[in-house]
């Protein structure tokens, strides 16, 4: 829906006059596009959103555009606001095949009579307030025909005006969007499938985490138990993995939903950080994504299902259009300065903007302009719809959608919300405090002595911290990475190891193959245990020998244990301390 702009709001723009000035209109200049249908293809500008007159009545119809109105497939009707229930006083044939009544069931009376049980009483309310404020407004309505056989009017209703300002009458067009708007709903609904289709895998590598690390806390506490330690630890850890498998579901149930969901006050900030494993997971690991979060953002309203959706699309056109990889870059800011908010031709406000950029393959200007179009698509067999989605959403949350793309300079994104209110407390302290040491040695006083030295690698920092846990109470030196590219570093930073632990499918440029391939190049017999959580879709390394073995996840600690001392027993005499370097 989308209302105009009103007679005397029209923010200065000119009149545009015809027929010697018999009479003028207030151009559309894209106001009345909304999220209803816009049968120019393309959101309008030059069409009259409200119009002025010099001849009122109807009956002059020996011109030619009568004979146009009447000659038209296009439905429209005329109502006269200034006779009691603003009745209608003229349909043309087109609006007579469209709804199937006579003309006698039409004249006089009020267009009401095409609404139903099923029709949204909310988009009837805002048709109501627009004509109230004498203002243009576009909607898709369900009506029903004669027969009571439903259908989705794309609605369109424009006052017309004496030279005085009067309200004389209003005019509206129709067209029936049935077809297209199940076929858009089935579109989008197929889209929703294939994101979930390509978060499978991602997914099971998730929960297959979680629940590794619910079944290692539950073993680390059932043995603390056992020898009378205080188990709240192992239980928080397992207590907060629950929670985040419970937020995993919740998202992936979002993606199927079909209901319309309502608005709610959100911080934009949170909405990302809680949905970035799975954005993680959206763009593979050829990609690499940075958030680059500004603390305080204002809080916004808006549905933030929609939201998280409008995201993923984005992300997705990133992501393909890179597809040797590269990096995405998610960023929130404030808008609030009048020349910056002047420069995105905003209302005076308050804005949050969150912006999406890519270094991929970027846009013409002639395929950037078009890229919000419905069913526009430069991928291949893809749906078109993905900005299109975007584009709605935004512009239904009052926002606003902005791209800029060069070719081969890459693309970006920024969809501008207004703020709920100015100040709004951070939403990156946790994310913060998640990030935490990413690669940091704790060594005990027995594992300085110790000889053995054991790299674990994983992107989940909850089983980083369960495994390091595990392994340093057996007297080794744990080192721990969230990538292979940190991995690297931290080899170099503490000398060699004696094993690699490391997971198979990590973010970033490096799974674990590539890792084991790269410390095997400077430690040839370097023992490796790989963990993963679906074995059938393994990938095979070329070096792939008798000192690599795999562990399904979840797996048990006492397990883990057990394979790290099978596995280091050929190692033969443990290294003396002196070839480790201890940074300080």
């Amino acid at each position: 829906m989308a209302i105009g702009s009103g007679k005397e709001s029209r923010n200065g723009k000119p009149l545009d006059v015809e027929g010697g000035n018999q009479s003028a209109g207030i151009p559309a200049s894209g106001e009345v596009e909304g999220n209803s249908f816009s049968p120019q293809g393309n959101p309008g500008f030059h069409h009259w959103q409200s119009s002025f007159i010099t001849e009122p009545g109807l009956e002059d119809r020996g011109n030619i555009f009568f004979a146009a109105v009447e000659m038209t497939r296009m439905p429209m009707v005329v109502t006269d606001p200034n006779q009691p229930d603003n009745p209608i006083v003229f349909a043309n044939k087109a609006f007579l095949d469209l709804t199937e009544y006579p003309e006698d069931q039409i004249i006089g009376r009020n267009c009401r009579f095409l609404q139903g049980k099923d029709t949204d009483p909310g988009t009837v309310r805002e048709v109501r307030t627009a004509l109230a404020e004498h203002k243009a407004v576009a909607v898709d309505i369900l009506n029903y025909k004669a027969d009571g056989t439903p259908f989705w009017n794309a609605l369109f209703i424009g006052p017309v005006f004496d030279r005085e300002g009067r309200l004389l009458y209003y005019f509206a067009s129709q067209l029936d969007i049935t077809r297209r708007r199940f076929s858009e709903q089935a579109y989008l609904q197929a889209q929703k499938m294939e994101a979930i289709g390509q978060l499978t895998a991602g997914l099971a590598h998730d929960f297959n985490n979680l629940l590794q690390i619910v079944s290692g806390n539950h073993e680390l506490a059932t043995a603390q138990v056992a020898a009378g330690d205080d188990p709240s630890e192992a239980i928080s850890r397992a207590s907060a993995a629950v929670q985040k498998a419970s937020r995993l579901t919740t998202q992936l149930l979002t993606f199927a939903r079909k209901q319309r969901l309502e608005p709610k006050r959100v911080n934009l900030n949170s909405v990302v950080v809680e949905f970035s494993d799975m954005l993680v997971r959206t763009l593979g690991d050829k990609v690499d994504l940075s958030l680059d979060l500004k603390p305080n953002v204002p809080h916004c309203t808006l549905d933030p299902i929609h939201f998280e959706m409008a995201l993923l699309n984005v992300l997705i056109n990133a992501r393909d259009a890179m597809p040797d990889g590269g990096k995405v870059t998610i960023g929130t800011s404030i808008l609030d300065e009048q020349e910056r908010v002047d420069a995105h031709e905003l209302p005076p406000g308050t804005y949050v903007v969150i912006c999406v950029i890519d270094e991929g393959s970027g846009m013409t200007p002639e395929v950037a302009a078009r890229a919000t179009e419905p069913f526009f698509t430069t991928k291949g067999p893809g749906t078109g719809l993905g900005l299109a989605m975007v584009y709605g959403f935004v512009r239904q949350s009052q926002g606003r959608l902005e791209i800029e793309s060069k070719p081969v300079k890459g693309t970006t994104i920024r969809m501008i919300f207004p703020a709920t209110e100015r100040v709004a407390r951070t939403a990156n302290a946790d994310a913060a405090r998640r990030q935490g040491d990413r690669g940091g040695a704790k060594w005990s006083p027995d594992a300085v002595v110790n000889p053995r030295t054991i790299l674990v690698v994983d992107d989940s920092q909850d089983i980083r911290e369960l495994v390091e846990s595990f392994l340093s109470a057996r007297g080794y030196r744990v080192i721990t990475a969230a990538s292979g590219e940190e991995a690297l570093t931290l080899v170099e930073r503490y000398g060699d190891i004696d094993l690699l632990f490391t997971d198979v499918i990590m973010p970033g440029g490096m799974n674990g193959f590539q890792l084991v391939d790269r410390l095997r190049q400077r430690i040839p017999a370097l023992p490796v245990l790989l963990a993963t959580g679906y074995m059938e879709e393994l990938p095979r390394s070329p070096d792939d020998d008798a000192r690599l073995h795999v562990m399904s996840k979840p797996f048990k600690l006492a397990d883990l244990g057990e394979r790290i001392q099978a596995s280091l027993l050929p190692g033969g005499a443990p290294k003396p301390a002196g070839s480790y370097r201890h940074e300080g």
